[in-house]
C-alpha cells in the first residue's frame, strides 16, 4: 500500500482547513484523518476561546429511586414499563473507508451531564460541556469537550458515525464495552486505556461502545472530537443490565458563543440518569 505523507497542521485554523480538504471527497480515509488530528500540537491560546465550562451549584436530596440504572431511570422518566423498554441491538458496522453524506446540523441539548454527586452531599462542580467549533459543511462536526474533575460520560454508542477523539489538555480514561445481548446481563468490558495530551483515538459502533472519564480529581481535561456524519441523538446504556435509553445531544456553545439555556427539567433528568449509571447515588 502506498504511503502518503501526513499533513502537519501548524495551528487549529490550519487543522480545520485540512479537515475540510479531506472531507471534500465522498471517500474519506479514517487513518489519514486520525493521523492529521494527532499531528496537531495542542495550543491553549488557539482553542481556549471554545473551551467553555459550565459551573453549577447542586443541592442534592435522597432520590426516590436511588438504585435505578440509566436505562431504567430514563424509561421511568419517559413513562415506559420494563416490558416496553428497548434493548441493545448490534448495528451494521461502518467500513474503514467510508462514504460521507451531508446531514443537518445537530440540535442543541446536553448530551450527557456527568456531574457525579453523592446523595448526602452538596458541592459545586464544573459540568461537562460540548462546544461546537466547526460544522464541516454538513459532513462532520468538530467540537471541544470540557471535562471537570472526576467527570465522565455514560456508556454510549455513536449512531453509526465515526468518532475521533484528540486530547488537548489533561488525560481521559476510555473504557470499551461489547454491545449488550438480548438478556438483562451486566455489560462486558473489553478494554481500557488512558488517553494523554495530543493522542488521538478512534471508535465506531462496530468496534463497540465506550465510556470516557476524567479520572483526575484535581485537574480538568479538554478534548477535541470529530463526528462524521454529524448526529443529534445517541443511546446511553446501563452497565448493569444493558438497557439503553435514547438521549438528545446539545451544544453548550457554538463557535465560542453561549447557546440558549437548556431547561432545568431536561438537565436534571440527564444528571440523575448519569448518577444512577455511575453508581454515585447511595442509599442512606
Amino acid at each position: 500500500m502506498e504511503q502518503t505523507e501526513v499533513l502537519k497542521p501548524r495551528t487549529l485554523t490550519d487543522l480545520i482547513r485540512i479537515l475540510h480538504q479531506l472531507f471534500a471527497s465522498e471517500e474519506v480515509n479514517v487513518e489519514e484523518v486520525q493521523a492529521v488530528m494527532e499531528a496537531y500540537e495542542s495550543d491553549p491560546a488557539e482553542w481556549s476561546v471554545y473551551a467553555k465550562y459550565d459551573q453549577y451549584s447542586f443541592h442534592t436530596a435522597t432520590p426516590s429511586a436511588p438504585g435505578l440504572g440509566c436505562g431504567a431511570l430514563g424509561n421511568r422518566l419517559a413513562g415506559l414499563t420494563e416490558a416496553e423498554a428497548p434493548r441493545g441491538e448490534l448495528p451494521q458496522p461502518p467500513e474503514k473507508r467510508v462514504t460521507v453524506e451531508a446531514q443537518s446540523p445537530p440540535l442543541v441539548l446536553h448530551h450527557f451531564a456527568p456531574c457525579r454527586l453523592r446523595a448526602s452531599t452538596c458541592q459545586q462542580a464544573f459540568v461537562y460541556t460540548r462546544n461546537l467549533v466547526d460544522q464541516g459543511n454538513g459532513k462532520f462536526n468538530l467540537m471541544i469537550l470540557c471535562w471537570g474533575e472526576g467527570h465522565g460520560s455514560s456508556i454510549h454508542d455513536h449512531t453509526n458515525s465515526h468518532c475521533f477523539l484528540k486530547m488537548l489538555q489533561g488525560n481521559l480514561k476510555e473504557t470499551l464495552f461489547a454491545w449488550p445481548d438480548k438478556k438483562s446481563n451486566e455489560m462486558i468490558k473489553k478494554s481500557e486505556r488512558i488517553l494523554r495530551e495530543n493522542q488521538c483515538a478512534y471508535i465506531n459502533d462496530s468496534i463497540g461502545l465506550h465510556r470516557v472519564e476524567n479520572i483526575s480529581h484535581t485537574e480538568p481535561a479538554v478534548s477535541l472530537h470529530l463526528y462524521s456524519p454529524p448526529f443529534d441523538t445517541c443511546q446511553a446504556f446501563d452497565q448493569r443490565t444493558g438497557y439503553k435509553n435514547k438521549v438528545t445531544m446539545t451544544f453548550y456553545s457554538k463557535f465560542g458563543i453561549r447557546t440558549p439555556f437548556v431547561s432545568i427539567i431536561t438537565l436534571l433528568g440527564l444528571v440523575f440518569c448519569e448518577l444512577a449509571t455511575s453508581g454515585s447515588l447511595e442509599n442512606n
